[in-house]
């Protein structure tokens, strides 16, 4: 990619300067940005042409001088042009440097990687969730596994990075880590941010993902159905452990909380709202953004349970929530008991909200989105995409209507 550049010979006074001769300084300049190097010469400002940038006379020893910086210049020019041949990131320092011969040693991509999850790592709890770190760590060793087996490297200039290099790795991770189509969306769109960085910070000049497309596929999201909701609820299990993960289970089918959410769900975030019921105020885990949702009376009944109970006394959460990996363990335990044959895992619970619980009775989607605090309203047409059966009553008013036509 050609970039033009201006090049000039100036007097560099010293601090304090009060006669005699001035160093001759060379300044480039690309796209705005400067980088000076000295000459090696010297000359008395009166024998100095500021705007020729050169010596003034005649003389064969002015010549000569001249003809030195003539030839600096020309230096200048080849480095340009060899940069160009090249396709180097050409900036006023790249260019100075390769003027004066020293070779610049260009950015890893593993290096950025590795210095972009370093700063994830250090904001998670902040910025980013800690399983957002998790995403990016393995993101990197997918990389760092596709260049041991594309290219039999640890890491690659990101000059090397382009569609033919996204597109073998798209096809590394679909042939041999096996990935499906929206994990592999989700690995090459964690890539695609690094590829970013390198982009913002001048290292990369050309965008390698411009003709390059890899789309996520809609999945059909799994829910329960008002019947097994209810098989749920009737069950009364042998074990405290299974009831009370029902119950928080339960709880969020009526609420839509994500598990990181009820996990810190406190019952200071439980508020009496303008209409004078009972509210939930809180934040997302995830986004940061506010949700606020009302609390259904099957919802209030769950919390009452656990009112006094002593790990929500010690820690002012309102439900004893154990870890997610316990409580998917729990929930498959308890889908066996209730005859439902769905791959229960809580995070079923928030579609059971979204969909039978919400949209199936008339909600507008709008007012789900902002309870499930949705930053963008896409997300919970998701939802509704799957909903025949409110369709199906949707529809129901016309088919009398013109049942006789």
């Amino acid at each position: 990619m050609k970039t033009n550049f201006s090049l000039l010979f100036y007097l560099k006074k010293p601090k304090n300067y009060e006669n005699g001769r001035v160093p001759i300084y060379l300044r480039i300049t690309v796209n705005g940005q400067r980088a000076e190097t000295t000459s090696g010469r010297e000359c008395e400002p009166s024998l100095w042409n500021s705007i020729a940038g050169r010596f003034k006379g005649t003389k064969e020893e002015i010549k000569s001088l001249n003809a030195y910086l003539d030839n600096l210049q020309s230096q200048v020019y080849e480095a340009h042009r060899q940069l160009n041949d090249t396709q180097s990131v050409v900036t006023a320092e790249t260019l100075k440097n390769k003027f004066l011969g020293k070779e610049e040693k260009g950015k890893m991509l593993i290096e950025v990687f590795k210095d972009h999850n370093k700063k994830v790592a250090t904001l998670v709890g902040s910025e980013y969730a800690a399983g957002t770190y998790i995403r990016y760590k393995t993101s990197l060793k997918h990389t760092e596994d596709y260049l041991r087996w594309q290219y039999k490297v640890s890491d690659i200039d990101i000059q090397k990075i382009d569609h033919d290099f996204i597109t073998n790795y798209e096809f590394y991770l679909r042939s041999e880590r096996k990935c499906a189509n929206n994990s592999a969306f989700k690995y090459i769109k964690n890539f695609k941010k690094v590829v970013g960085i390198c982009l913002a910070s001048g290292w990369l000049t050309k965008d390698p993902f411009i003709n390059y497309k890899i789309r996520i596929k809609q999945v059909d999201r799994t829910f329960l159905n008002q019947e097994e909701i209810q098989a749920m609820a009737d069950k009364v299990f042998s074990t405290e452990r299974l009831n009370q993960v029902r119950d928080i289970f339960l709880f969020c089918c009526f609420t839509g909380l994500a598990y990181a959410d009820v996990n810190k769900l406190k019952s200071s975030e439980i508020v009496k709202g303008l209409d004078g019921e009972m509210w939930i105020y809180t934040k997302r885990k995830k986004t940061d953004t506010p949700s606020r949702i009302p609390l259904l009376p099957s919802a209030l009944n769950l919390l009452n349970r656990y009112t006094e109970n002593p790990v929500c006394c010690n820690t002012g959460k309102v439900l004893p929530v154990a870890s997610n990996q316990k409580m998917n363990a729990y929930l498959k335990e308890i889908a066996g008991l209730c005859g439902i044959d769905k791959p229960l895992t809580f995070h079923i619970a928030r579609h059971t909200f979204a969909t039978t619980v919400t949209l199936s009775n008339g909600v507008p989607i709008e007012s789900v989105s902002k309870m499930l605090g949705h930053t963008n309203i896409k997300t919970t047409q998701h939802y509704a995409k799957i909903l025949d059966l409110k369709v199906s009553q949707d529809m129901a008013m016309l088919k009398n209507k013109y049942a006789g036509i």
